[in-house]
């Protein structure tokens, strides 16, 4: 009986660039097939129904992780959706072996996660977006 991967749907932040990147390079070069990402910034509705299950975009990706009966997918925010992703990747590429060696620790992915999110900030000012796509600049 052979196992098929589960489904994984990162859901992450289009505004950032380093977040697009990180996705994008997940996608194309993370050696997983089943990975499906979305840009949760233009997808409104799903943000919004994250956001309600309290799993803010603003505080992190979201990574769902389809069960294998069918039912509710898990959800890993922020630092645990890194390390989950992570512990996932089957990279070739140089840049995300190093990312796989940082993050897939769930410890070392919660210490250095900050880190993360204060460069989303700062891309994110420089390109004249909100932090929090849910509550956009005056």
């Amino acid at each position: 009986m052979s196992s098929q991967p589960a489904a994984l749907t990162l859901v992450f932040d289009g505004g950032c660039p380093f977040c697009q990147f990180f996705a994008q390079w997940s996608e194309l070069k993370g050696g997983l097939p089943s990975l499906e990402i979305i840009d949760g910034r233009a997808n409104d509705q799903l943000r919004q129904e994250l956001k309600n299950q309290g799993y803010p975009l603003s505080q992190g990706a979201v990574l769902m992780v389809a069960s294998a009966g069918g039912g509710e997918p898990r959800l890993f925010h922020g630092a645990a959706a890194v390390a989950r992703l992570c512990e996932q990747l089957q990279p070739s590429l140089g840049l995300l072996l190093l990312l796989k060696a940082l993050f897939a620790s769930p410890e070392r992915a919660e210490q250095l996660y900050p880190l993360l999110l204060w460069a989303r900030r700062l891309a994110l000012g420089c390109r004249g977006l909100p932090v929090d796509p849910d509550h956009p600049r005056p």
